[in-house]
């Protein structure tokens, strides 16, 4: 069993792997990459400043992978650096010497209208698939932060036990991106630990340069702004997650960095007042889905067991209802019927902290997900009901009620549990009908809002997660399945018996 599971495990990251990759080569190579410029307001306001345009245009392509880009400033320095002022000159003897060497590589030499050159080199969909997966696992250590103005630096690199801002132990580091490696707080599992993170890239245009990771996972809405006491142990209201901080170059630290800590460990994220993205997708997807087979699953058994009457005629007209009605119609039906019992029409009305905010989706995700699950409980528990096993249960004199119970439900029972652990997990990837029609900010629009931005490094990583959830799911399920019948085999026996 172990060994088909880690061959399961194997195949698994192979698949998400190649579908990872040929999402990659169809958007870095098929889509125009002037098109990640189409909604960003801030390359649209330079319209008329031809060099500004042009330098903000290439330093996003470096930030996202897509070239090297290069300044006449750079040039100079690197192959310059004693005669940096004449060579920064216009068409400068030095830079016209240089500029060859610089096209030899590869580069595209071009000149601002201001008179610089700049070069930029494409890069590689080969190098750009590489490098999305060789920094796909991001690990901290103690030579990771490099900063020329800090002295003290490369003499004190080192990871250590410690105790943080509150007194707690944590493993804690000098030199490395994150000051708290390892530590303990409140909040479930209460353990954390940023030694090992997940590197999915920068987002952009939406929530610019932000890391992915950080706009899926981290909370939302206005800060929430609380008293904290300092490591330089002053006391004072501020929204900053202190076991968050990161290093900050010491020509970036200001006089309110240095009210606050003692070191450069000054750059961090801060507290929100709403849920994170995947917060939101995952209550509203795991109570409606609760809620649903609370519903469908009784429901379906009542209509095997009182096949051809009423019960299961009712039941039979709310399967082809719910069919026949288009997705989105049947939403905004269900909207309006809420809004008319006093509910808000969208999310954000009464917000996160307000249960009403949550009950007209979540019935009607679970509305919506009852027709499927009553259908195919009715099915298996018809098709069990002419299995062999009841004939000889009858025989036996056993009442067609113990025969429900104990023997059709639990045989018809097991298809449905298989796809128990996709249904929880994929309620990560959200319902993007729901939460558009009900303006909820989870994981259900961030793909086709991805799409519509062109916000390419987005759309490759939801394509690596919804790969790797939906390869996951189906091992559960598999797993799950011999958990609730032994005599289910997912190995092969000897002889040759599954």
């Amino acid at each position: 069993m172990k060994r088909y599971i880690w061959g399961r495990i194997i195949r698994a990251i192979l698949s998400v792997f190649i579908v990872t990759a040929v999402a990659m080569v169809m958007i870095y190579t098929l889509i125009p990459r002037e098109l990640i410029f189409k909604t960003d307001a801030t390359y649209q306001k330079l319209g008329g400043k031809d060099d500004d345009r042009n330098r903000y245009k290439y330093n996003a392509y470096e930030q996202l992978g897509y070239v090297d880009f290069i300044e006449q400033q750079d040039m100079c320095e690197a192959e310059a650096a004693d005669s940096y002022d004449a060579c920064m000159a216009i068409d400068s003897k030095q830079i016209k010497e240089i500029l060859p060497k610089y096209e030899a590589k590869g580069y595209h030499i071009e000149q601002y209208k201001a008179g610089l050159y700049y070069a930029y080199r494409d890069t590689p969909i080969t190098s750009i698939v590489w490098k999305f997966f060789s920094q796909l696992i991001d690990v901290d250590h103690p030579w990771r932060v490099q900063d020329a103005s800090n002295t003290e630096l490369d003499s004190n690199r080192r990871i250590y036990w410690g105790k943080d801002y509150n007194g707690l132990p944590a493993l804690m580091g000098n030199g490395t991106e994150h000051k708290y490696l390892i530590y303990l707080d409140g909040s479930f599992p209460f353990v954390h630990q940023n030694i090992v993170t997940l590197n999915l890239g920068l987002s952009y245009p939406a929530y610019a340069y932000t890391p992915i990771t950080e706009v899926i996972s981290s909370n939302q809405g206005t800060e929430k702004i609380e008293e904290q006491t300092f490591e330089t142990g002053k006391t004072g209201k501020s929204a900053i997650i202190q076991h968050t901080c990161r290093y900050k170059n010491s020509d970036a630290l200001d006089k309110l960095d240095a009210n606050k800590f003692n070191d450069n460990y000054a750059r961090c994220l801060t507290f929100k007042n709403d849920p994170s993205m995947i917060r939101n997708s995952m209550t509203f997807g795991i109570i409606a889905l609760v809620l649903a087979y609370l519903i469908a699953i009784p429901a379906g058994m009542g209509m095997a067991r009182h096949k051809g009457k009423a019960l299961d005629a009712a039941g039979t007209v709310w399967i082809n209802f719910m069919i026949a009605v288009p997705s989105l119609a049947f939403i905004f039906f269900g909207r309006q019927v809420f809004y008319l019992l006093g509910f808000p029409q969208s999310f954000p009305s009464l917000g996160a902290h307000d249960i009403r905010s949550y009950i007209p989706a979540v019935c009607i995700l679970a509305l919506m997900n009852t027709a499927s699950l009553m259908l195919w409980t009715r099915r298996y528990m018809i098709d069990q009901e002419s299995a062999d096993y009841v004939k000889f249960a009858k025989a036996k004199g056993l009442s067609q009620k113990e025969i429900f119970r104990r023997h059709i439900m639990r045989n018809a029972i097991i298809p449905i549990v298989h796809g128990i652990p996709a249904n929880i997990i994929l309620t990560i990837t959200g319902a993007v009908l729901t939460e558009t029609v009900f303006a909820i900010p989870g994981t259900g629009k961030l793909l086709p809002d991805a799409i519509t931005d062109h916000n390419n490094q987005m759309i490759v990583a939801l394509t690596m997660i919804f790969t790797a959830l939906s390869i996951i799911s189906v091992l559960l399920g598999d797993l799950l399945m011999t958990a609730i019948d032994p005599r289910i085999q997912l190995t092969e026996k000897e002889g040759g018996a599954h």
